[in-house]
Protein backbone atom coordinates (compact mmCIF):
# COMPACT_ATOMS: atom_id res chain seq x y z
CA UNK A 1 0.00 0.00 0.00
CA UNK A 2 0.83 3.43 -0.63
CA UNK A 3 0.44 7.05 1.48
CA UNK A 4 -1.21 9.05 -0.92
CA UNK A 5 -0.66 12.98 -0.14
CA UNK A 6 -4.89 13.39 0.16
CA UNK A 7 -3.86 11.58 3.17
CA UNK A 8 -1.26 12.88 4.39
CA UNK A 9 -2.32 16.58 3.88
CA UNK A 10 -2.41 18.90 1.36
CA UNK A 11 1.10 19.43 -0.50
CA UNK A 12 2.40 21.30 -3.58
CA UNK A 13 3.45 19.72 -6.48
CA UNK A 14 5.47 21.15 -9.20
CA UNK A 15 5.39 20.25 -12.90
CA UNK A 16 8.16 21.54 -15.16
CA UNK A 17 7.34 21.45 -18.78
CA UNK A 18 3.43 21.74 -17.99
CA UNK A 19 2.58 22.98 -21.37
CA UNK A 20 3.72 20.54 -23.39
CA UNK A 21 0.99 17.19 -24.29
CA UNK A 22 2.06 15.16 -21.49
CA UNK A 23 2.78 17.80 -18.64
CA UNK A 24 -0.84 19.03 -19.59
CA UNK A 25 -1.97 15.78 -18.80
CA UNK A 26 -0.28 15.46 -15.72
CA UNK A 27 -1.28 18.83 -14.14
CA UNK A 28 -5.22 18.06 -15.48
CA UNK A 29 -5.10 14.67 -13.13
CA UNK A 30 -3.17 16.17 -10.16
CA UNK A 31 -5.46 19.06 -9.80
CA UNK A 32 -8.40 16.39 -10.57
CA UNK A 33 -7.38 14.86 -7.34
CA UNK A 34 -7.30 17.67 -5.41
CA UNK A 35 -3.78 18.67 -5.36
CA UNK A 36 -1.93 22.19 -4.95
CA UNK A 37 -0.02 22.52 -8.17
CA UNK A 38 2.40 24.72 -9.66
CA UNK A 39 2.90 24.91 -13.23
CA UNK A 40 6.55 26.53 -14.41
CA UNK A 41 6.99 27.70 -18.15
CA UNK A 42 9.42 29.43 -19.80
CA UNK A 43 9.64 33.42 -19.79
CA UNK A 44 8.53 34.47 -22.66
CA UNK A 45 6.84 31.35 -23.57
CA UNK A 46 3.31 32.01 -25.97
CA UNK A 47 1.78 28.44 -25.75
CA UNK A 48 -1.45 27.83 -26.02
CA UNK A 49 -1.88 25.34 -23.26
CA UNK A 50 -0.55 28.12 -20.77
CA UNK A 51 -4.67 28.69 -20.87
CA UNK A 52 -5.52 25.20 -20.35
CA UNK A 53 -2.75 24.93 -17.42
CA UNK A 54 -5.03 27.72 -15.35
CA UNK A 55 -8.36 26.84 -16.27
CA UNK A 56 -7.53 23.26 -14.82
CA UNK A 57 -6.70 25.47 -11.55
CA UNK A 58 -2.79 25.08 -11.75
CA UNK A 59 -0.85 28.47 -10.75
CA UNK A 60 1.68 29.32 -13.97
CA UNK A 61 4.56 31.16 -13.26
CA UNK A 62 7.01 32.06 -15.77
CA UNK A 63 10.36 31.06 -15.30
CA UNK A 64 14.03 31.83 -15.99
CA UNK A 65 15.34 28.82 -16.21
CA UNK A 66 19.31 29.97 -16.49
CA UNK A 67 18.26 32.22 -12.85
CA UNK A 68 19.32 30.07 -10.02
CA UNK A 69 17.63 32.02 -7.64
CA UNK A 70 14.35 32.44 -9.63
CA UNK A 71 14.08 28.84 -10.07
CA UNK A 72 15.23 27.71 -6.39
CA UNK A 73 12.35 30.89 -5.18
CA UNK A 74 9.68 29.17 -8.01
CA UNK A 75 10.02 25.49 -6.71
CA UNK A 76 10.11 26.53 -2.42
CA UNK A 77 7.71 24.90 -0.77
CA UNK A 78 7.04 21.88 -3.24
CA UNK A 79 6.85 17.80 -1.72
CA UNK A 80 7.81 16.73 -5.37
CA UNK A 81 8.71 18.23 -8.80
CA UNK A 82 7.83 16.38 -11.26
CA UNK A 83 9.79 17.02 -15.32
CA UNK A 84 8.06 16.65 -18.32
CA UNK A 85 10.54 18.16 -20.18
CA UNK A 86 11.40 16.88 -23.83
CA UNK A 87 14.68 17.61 -25.90
CA UNK A 88 18.04 16.75 -26.18
CA UNK A 89 20.71 17.34 -24.11
CA UNK A 90 20.42 21.00 -22.79
CA UNK A 91 16.89 20.19 -21.75
CA UNK A 92 17.32 16.18 -20.61
CA UNK A 93 20.48 16.64 -19.55
CA UNK A 94 21.88 20.34 -18.66
CA UNK A 95 18.33 21.69 -17.61
CA UNK A 96 17.42 18.87 -15.26
CA UNK A 97 20.58 19.05 -13.90
CA UNK A 98 19.64 22.78 -12.64
CA UNK A 99 16.63 21.74 -11.83
CA UNK A 100 16.78 18.93 -9.48
CA UNK A 101 20.15 21.15 -7.86
CA UNK A 102 17.72 24.07 -7.21
CA UNK A 103 15.27 21.87 -5.83
CA UNK A 104 17.58 20.04 -3.24
CA UNK A 105 18.29 23.82 -2.52
CA UNK A 106 14.79 24.56 -2.13
CA UNK A 107 14.11 21.66 0.15
CA UNK A 108 11.82 18.87 -2.06
CA UNK A 109 12.14 15.85 -0.79
CA UNK A 110 11.05 14.31 -4.44
CA UNK A 111 11.65 14.71 -7.89
CA UNK A 112 10.26 12.74 -11.10
CA UNK A 113 12.56 12.72 -14.05
CA UNK A 114 11.42 13.01 -17.65
CA UNK A 115 12.01 9.48 -18.67
CA UNK A 116 8.86 7.82 -19.62
CA UNK A 117 9.76 5.08 -22.07
CA UNK A 118 11.80 1.33 -22.00
CA UNK A 119 13.76 0.03 -19.79
CA UNK A 120 17.06 2.24 -20.42
CA UNK A 121 19.04 0.72 -17.91
CA UNK A 122 18.96 -2.44 -19.47
CA UNK A 123 20.05 -1.54 -23.12
CA UNK A 124 24.09 -0.71 -23.83
CA UNK A 125 25.09 2.52 -24.15
CA UNK A 126 25.59 4.30 -27.18
CA UNK A 127 22.65 2.30 -28.81
CA UNK A 128 19.77 4.58 -28.70
CA UNK A 129 21.08 8.25 -28.24
CA UNK A 130 17.78 9.80 -26.33
CA UNK A 131 17.49 6.71 -23.75
CA UNK A 132 21.71 7.66 -23.24
CA UNK A 133 20.46 10.85 -22.22
CA UNK A 134 18.34 9.82 -19.63
CA UNK A 135 20.68 7.04 -18.51
CA UNK A 136 23.44 10.30 -18.07
CA UNK A 137 20.84 12.52 -15.92
CA UNK A 138 19.70 9.41 -14.32
CA UNK A 139 23.90 8.85 -12.65
CA UNK A 140 23.97 12.29 -11.47
CA UNK A 141 20.16 12.54 -10.25
CA UNK A 142 21.23 9.34 -7.90
CA UNK A 143 24.36 11.26 -6.52
CA UNK A 144 21.81 14.27 -5.16
CA UNK A 145 19.94 14.30 -2.10
CA UNK A 146 16.52 13.60 -3.06
CA UNK A 147 14.24 10.54 -3.63
CA UNK A 148 13.96 10.12 -7.35
CA UNK A 149 11.25 8.13 -9.18
CA UNK A 150 11.58 7.42 -12.77
CA UNK A 151 8.21 6.38 -14.74
CA UNK A 152 8.89 3.78 -17.56
CA UNK A 153 6.13 3.13 -20.01
CA UNK A 154 7.03 1.29 -22.80
CA UNK A 155 6.10 3.08 -25.98
CA UNK A 156 3.29 5.30 -26.04
CA UNK A 157 0.71 3.57 -27.96
CA UNK A 158 -0.77 6.84 -29.32
CA UNK A 159 2.26 6.13 -31.76
CA UNK A 160 0.84 3.25 -33.43
CA UNK A 161 -1.73 5.42 -35.23
CA UNK A 162 0.76 6.91 -37.36
CA UNK A 163 4.23 7.85 -36.18
CA UNK A 164 4.75 4.10 -35.34
CA UNK A 165 5.27 2.03 -38.69
CA UNK A 166 4.15 -0.88 -37.50
CA UNK A 167 0.78 -1.23 -38.22
CA UNK A 168 0.20 -0.77 -41.85
CA UNK A 169 -3.43 0.50 -42.36
CA UNK A 170 -3.61 1.01 -46.28
CA UNK A 171 -1.64 -2.77 -46.36
CA UNK A 172 -3.66 -4.54 -43.35
CA UNK A 173 -0.29 -5.47 -41.94
CA UNK A 174 1.56 -5.21 -39.15
CA UNK A 175 5.05 -4.83 -40.25
CA UNK A 176 8.36 -5.66 -37.91
CA UNK A 177 11.58 -7.44 -37.72
CA UNK A 178 12.91 -10.29 -35.73
CA UNK A 179 10.12 -12.29 -33.63
CA UNK A 180 6.89 -12.08 -34.06
CA UNK A 181 6.29 -13.42 -30.51
CA UNK A 182 8.61 -11.14 -28.68
CA UNK A 183 6.43 -9.04 -26.04
CA UNK A 184 6.48 -5.61 -25.84
CA UNK A 185 5.10 -2.94 -23.75
CA UNK A 186 2.25 0.36 -24.51
CA UNK A 187 1.03 2.84 -22.73
CA UNK A 188 -1.20 5.61 -23.79
CA UNK A 189 0.07 9.19 -23.09
CA UNK A 190 -3.12 9.62 -21.17
CA UNK A 191 -2.85 6.90 -18.96
CA UNK A 192 1.13 7.79 -18.47
CA UNK A 193 -0.36 11.30 -17.24
CA UNK A 194 -2.59 9.21 -14.59
CA UNK A 195 -0.36 7.05 -13.35
CA UNK A 196 2.77 9.85 -13.33
CA UNK A 197 0.01 11.91 -11.41
CA UNK A 198 -0.72 9.12 -8.95
CA UNK A 199 2.94 8.60 -8.02
CA UNK A 200 3.67 12.54 -7.54
CA UNK A 201 1.33 12.34 -5.13
CA UNK A 202 2.60 9.14 -3.57
CA UNK A 203 5.03 9.81 -0.97
CA UNK A 204 6.74 6.42 -0.60
CA UNK A 205 7.74 5.60 -4.40
CA UNK A 206 10.66 3.36 -5.54
CA UNK A 207 13.26 4.53 -7.84
CA UNK A 208 11.49 2.79 -10.91
CA UNK A 209 8.11 2.33 -11.30
CA UNK A 210 7.14 0.26 -14.90
CA UNK A 211 3.37 0.59 -16.08
CA UNK A 212 2.23 -1.07 -19.02
CA UNK A 213 -1.45 -0.26 -20.41
CA UNK A 214 -0.75 -3.41 -22.53
CA UNK A 215 1.89 -5.67 -23.58
CA UNK A 216 1.78 -7.20 -26.94
CA UNK A 217 3.67 -9.92 -29.45
CA UNK A 218 3.31 -8.17 -33.21
CA UNK A 219 0.36 -10.92 -33.56
CA UNK A 220 -1.03 -9.31 -31.10
CA UNK A 221 -1.01 -5.84 -32.50
CA UNK A 222 -2.39 -8.08 -35.84
CA UNK A 223 -5.25 -9.35 -33.51
CA UNK A 224 -5.83 -5.10 -32.04
CA UNK A 225 -5.95 -3.93 -35.27
CA UNK A 226 -8.33 -6.25 -37.33
CA UNK A 227 -10.55 -5.76 -33.96
CA UNK A 228 -10.35 -2.36 -34.74
CA UNK A 229 -11.18 -2.18 -37.85
CA UNK A 230 -13.52 -5.17 -38.64
CA UNK A 231 -11.16 -6.66 -41.13
CA UNK A 232 -8.31 -9.14 -41.02
CA UNK A 233 -5.03 -7.51 -40.64
CA UNK A 234 -1.62 -10.00 -41.27
CA UNK A 235 1.74 -9.74 -40.27
CA UNK A 236 4.75 -9.08 -42.80
CA UNK A 237 8.57 -10.07 -41.84
CA UNK A 238 10.83 -7.54 -43.46
CA UNK A 239 13.90 -9.22 -41.84
CA UNK A 240 16.57 -9.41 -39.00
CA UNK A 241 17.16 -7.15 -36.61
CA UNK A 242 20.36 -6.77 -38.01
CA UNK A 243 18.85 -5.67 -41.19
CA UNK A 244 16.82 -3.18 -38.90
CA UNK A 245 20.24 -2.37 -37.36
CA UNK A 246 21.69 -1.18 -40.90
CA UNK A 247 18.65 0.76 -42.15
CA UNK A 248 19.16 2.61 -38.92
CA UNK A 249 22.87 3.36 -39.52
CA UNK A 250 21.98 4.52 -42.99
CA UNK A 251 18.97 7.05 -42.04
CA UNK A 252 21.44 8.61 -39.78
CA UNK A 253 24.23 8.90 -42.55
CA UNK A 254 21.75 10.55 -44.95
CA UNK A 255 19.18 12.31 -42.52
CA UNK A 256 21.39 12.61 -39.62
CA UNK A 257 19.47 15.70 -38.07
CA UNK A 258 21.23 16.13 -35.00
CA UNK A 259 18.99 19.06 -33.88
CA UNK A 260 16.04 17.07 -34.21
CA UNK A 261 14.25 15.05 -31.16
CA UNK A 262 12.76 12.53 -33.18
CA UNK A 263 14.48 12.02 -36.31
CA UNK A 264 12.90 8.96 -38.15
CA UNK A 265 16.04 7.02 -37.30
CA UNK A 266 15.62 7.65 -33.59
CA UNK A 267 12.24 6.21 -33.82
CA UNK A 268 13.87 2.94 -36.01
CA UNK A 269 16.39 2.70 -32.76
CA UNK A 270 13.47 2.63 -30.40
CA UNK A 271 11.49 -0.30 -32.14
CA UNK A 272 14.86 -1.98 -32.27
CA UNK A 273 15.14 -1.91 -28.37
CA UNK A 274 11.72 -2.96 -28.20
CA UNK A 275 12.03 -5.76 -31.05
CA UNK A 276 15.15 -6.97 -29.37
CA UNK A 277 13.08 -8.03 -25.77
CA UNK A 278 16.09 -6.33 -23.61
CA UNK A 279 14.79 -3.29 -22.51
CA UNK A 280 11.52 -5.23 -21.34
CA UNK A 281 9.73 -3.68 -18.65
CA UNK A 282 9.64 -6.55 -15.54
CA UNK A 283 7.60 -6.32 -13.02
CA UNK A 284 4.95 -3.82 -13.96
CA UNK A 285 3.39 -1.59 -10.83
CA UNK A 286 0.11 -1.41 -13.06
CA UNK A 287 -1.93 -2.98 -9.95
CA UNK A 288 -0.30 0.15 -7.42
CA UNK A 289 -2.96 1.92 -8.61
CA UNK A 290 -5.98 0.34 -8.99
CA UNK A 291 -7.76 3.56 -9.87
CA UNK A 292 -6.50 3.92 -13.29
CA UNK A 293 -8.21 1.65 -16.28
CA UNK A 294 -5.55 1.22 -18.66
CA UNK A 295 -6.50 1.88 -22.51
CA UNK A 296 -5.78 -1.36 -24.82
CA UNK A 297 -4.40 -1.23 -27.88
CA UNK A 298 -7.20 -2.01 -29.73
CA UNK A 299 -8.83 1.06 -28.81
CA UNK A 300 -5.94 3.11 -29.37
CA UNK A 301 -6.59 1.84 -33.57
CA UNK A 302 -10.03 2.20 -33.45
CA UNK A 303 -9.07 5.81 -33.72
CA UNK A 304 -7.10 5.85 -36.28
Amino acid sequence: MYQDLDKAGSSLIIVVGASGHLGTRITHYLTEKGAKVRALIRNGSTNRNIDILMKSGAEVIMVDFNDRSELVAALSGAACVVSALSGLREVIVDLQVRLVKAAVEAGVKRFIPSDYCIDYTKLKPGTNRNLDLRRDFSEILDQENIQATSILNGMFADLLTGQAPLVQFGLKKVIYWGSSYQPMDFTTIEDTAQFTAAAAMDLQTPRYLRVAGEVATVRDLAKAASLAKGKKFGIFRIGGLGLLAAMIKIARTLFPQKKEVFPAWQGMQYLHDMLSGLPKLHPLDNDRYPQIKYTRVHEVLTKS
